[in-house]
């Protein structure tokens, strides 16, 4: 892959779109204009893009060693993501895909994940699935399948110490990953008789050593004695091979250079940024670029390499819900500190180890997820396997745009994804009872410093929302606390109180009043324009709403949301 570096190509029109939402200490003045809702990244371009190889260990210890070290002499401060709309939400792009935090997905949408019809058959005739290709490589060996008329599939195991695990927590991750909005592939758990398989000869396969070995009957054999197994079927997860031509990971800092669409740092994107919540949540410590894929989709499927353009894939999850490595210590150390934590380990030094750490009080759980609780658990804390650039720049903002769309996963949405997984009914229990646990922590606490009102709309005179607080139940569904204010010019001088309406299903409605103009006035015209400002009783900072007030005949033009931090 060629060199990356950071380069600044946003559109003067998406600056226009952008910029309110970046206003700080008096509420902006938004154009009278249409927010972005979909990014003009996936413009097709020629040729493709070259692959991009990670090296295994390198990343580690880039982002563990030597980046720390460049970006203490580097003057670098975090500031807010760059591709935020007007809204204060995230366009879609070749990145995200606006889904659960757009509407509510029915459980069917959330079970059937991005798979559709290619799903592997465990009832076809012997010998109906040929392995192409083994895996040698991380965590879970397996192989490759070429199905004639249906596709690729590759199919991974559990590790031997951690039987249906891995294989669960793929299934069940993924799932949680696209609803979400993120490119993720279709992982399922498959159950199958081994007549199943028919080994093409001659294969051989390369570890991460680059040690290469015959992939033969009897490295098949070897592999499927180390797999689960239940009523005499081997347990395997089945992953669906990915569209398009496979260009590698992506980076999680700068652009690709051959990619003309790619115009925004990663790190400096809301949903990458963003992404560290969802992984907190799941425990997916192993959120790194070598778990990521950018493929390139051709305009025309015949042409691999162009025209067309990359999309940016999130894969490889089985490492959630409690990951078991060979050295105790580390594995209780997952999900609360890097391997090589130097904040810690510098703490630890001053204070003569005398701070009980989080890992220190961790205990196995009773089935398969080993330390995978919600005990001690902090969203703010959590950290991955080691740093990510992406996910250091992480801000207020970023974190409450993703508990907003964790918000809308239901109690019964997480069992019915939990149930993916397959799991024996006392594990499957437990993991959902966890998740419940931690969403509900990770909502307290970023629902406590930025609004939580969300989904924002013009009902003819009435501006309508909802406190995902209170339907979350974080805080109970009163109206006492509710407070609001209307500012006209854009003047906070000019104010006054109105009061909110809240429904039993924590919906908000709230009267506006149109302002006597005259015919002439035009529709941007500062006397037209009104923000609503809002403040919910529990998130010291308030919502507000901004306006045009286009007269009781063509009501009033919502053109952007702010949710500022108190102060």
């Amino acid at each position: 892959m060629a060199s990356k570096r950071c380069r600044w190509r946003v559109w003067g029109a998406q600056l226009a779109l952008l910029g309110g939402a970046l206003g700080c200490a008096a509420p902006a003045r938004f154009p009278l204009r249409d927010p972005l809702l979909v990014d003009n990244d996936r413009r097709p371009f020629s040729p493709a893009p070259e692959e991009y190889v990670s090296p295994f260990v390198w990343d580690g210890a880039n982002q563990t060693i030597f980046r720390p070290v460049a970006q203490f002499f580097a003057v670098n401060p975090a500031g807010p993501a760059v591709n935020v709309n007007a809204l204060d939400e995230v366009p879609d792009s070749s990145w995200f895909t606006n889904r659960m935090g757009a509407r509510q997905l029915s459980i069917a949408e959330l079970v059937r994940g991005s798979c559709a019809e290619r799903t592997l058959d465990p009832s076809a005739e012997d010998g109906a699935w040929p392995i192409d290709k083994g895996k040698d490589n991380g965590a879970n060996p397996g192989f490759r399948v070429n199905v004639p008329g249906l596709g690729k599939f590759m199919l991974k195991t559990d590790p031997k110490d951690e039987p249906e695990r891995a294989t669960g927590a793929t299934a069940i991750a993924s799932r949680f990953y696209y609803a979400m909005g993120y490119f993720a592939p279709c992982d399922s758990v498959v159950y199958f008789r081994e007549s199943l398989l028919r080994l093409k000869p001659g294969l051989t396969v390369t570890n991460n050593e680059g040690i290469t070995r015959p992939f033969d009957a009897v490295a098949l054999k070897r592999l499927l004695e180390g797999a689960s197994r239940r009523d005499g079927l081997v347990r395997m997860v089945s992953s669906a091979w990915l569209p398009g031509k496979p260009l590698g990971p992506y980076t999680y800092e700068g652009v690709r250079d051959d990619d003309p669409n790619d115009a925004i740092p990663h790190e400096d994107r809301r949903e990458v940024r963003g992404g560290r919540l969802l992984a907190a949540w799941l425990g997916h410590f192993d959120s790194r670029e070598q778990n990521t894929m950018d493929v390139f989709i051709p305009a025309n499927k015949d042409d691999k390499d162009g025209p067309g353009h990359v999309v940016h894939y999130i894969i490889d999850l089985g490492d959630c819900f409690g990951s078991n490595w060979t050295v105790e210590m580390l594995s209780r150390r997952l999900n609360h500190a890097y391997v090589l934590d130097v904040p810690y380990v510098l703490e630890d030094f001053v204070t003569l180890g005398t701070i009980e750490r989080p890992w220190e009080r961790a205990e196995r759980s009773a089935g398969i997820f080993n330390y995978f609780s919600s005990r001690d658990f902090e969203a703010e804390f959590w950290r991955g396997e080691y740093p990510n650039p992406a996910f250091s720049r992480m801000q207020e903002g970023d974190g409450a745009w993703a508990a907003r769309i964790i918000a809308r996963f239901t109690d019964e949405d997480v069992a019915a994804l939990v149930s993916v997984g397959k799991y024996a009914p006392d594990d499957e229990r437990y993991l959902t009872q966890t998740l419940i646990q931690r969403r509900d922590a990770i909502l307290r606490r970023y629902f406590s410093r930025l609004s939580p009102l969300a989904d924002l709309r013009v009902n003819g005179d009435r501006l309508e929302g909802v406190d995902l607080a209170r339907r979350t139940g974080v805080i109970p569904n009163e109206r006492v606390t509710l407070r609001a204010r209307l500012l006209r010019d854009n003047d906070s001088s000019v104010s006054e109180l109105a009061r909110p309406e809240l429904s039993a299903d924590a919906t908000l409605s709230l009267k506006l009043p149109h302002r006597s103009l005259a015919s002439d006035v035009g529709d941007e015209d500062a006397r037209r324009y009104l923000t609503v400002e809002i403040l919910n009783g529990y998130a010291k900072g308030p919502l507000r709403a901004h306006l045009y007030d286009l007269g009781p005949q063509r009501g009033f033009r919502l053109v952007g949301i702010e949710r500022p931090e108190a102060g």
